[in-house]
């Protein structure tokens, strides 16, 4: 069990989860609860065009390739849309998502091969 105050809300939190933290530190130090890193990153999203996130890809049962993208906790989550994947040069595999960020705006990333889950983030222009 973890014990610590949330340096944004203030609040006393404890995280019971075995093997997690249940918090983030900033380079300030100061810890900052899963709540509020899944708050901190969607406004980061609102006023800015890029972001990176990390994106969970599965299969549906009839084989169809599908998707969730969330912060670094896991404590802001977007279902994918749609999955395209292709072919990369040096990574070998390639996935194009398409999601709904914050306020329904749309948004686009991409994954480069199958050994990680960094998604390279952008809102789309124009939505």
């Amino acid at each position: 069990m973890n014990q610590f105050i949330c340096g944004v809300c203030g609040k006393d939190k404890t995280c019971t989860s075995e093997g997690a933290t249940g918090y983030g530190i900033r380079p300030d130090g100061k810890k900052v609860c899963y709540e509020c890193c899944a708050d901190e990153d969607r406004e980061w999203m609102r006023t800015h065009d890029r972001t990176t996130l990390y994106l969970t890809v599965s299969t549906s049962p009839y084989g169809v390739p599908m998707g969730t993208v969330s912060n670094w906790p896991g404590s802001l989550k977007f279902k994918v849309g749609y999955v395209q994947t292709g072919q990369h040069n040096i990574a070998g595999k390639r996935y194009d998502v398409w999601f709904s960020g914050p306020d329904d705006t749309r948004w686009w990333g991409v994954q480069y091969g199958d050994n990680t889950q960094i998604l390279h983030c952008r809102k789309v222009k124009g939505r």
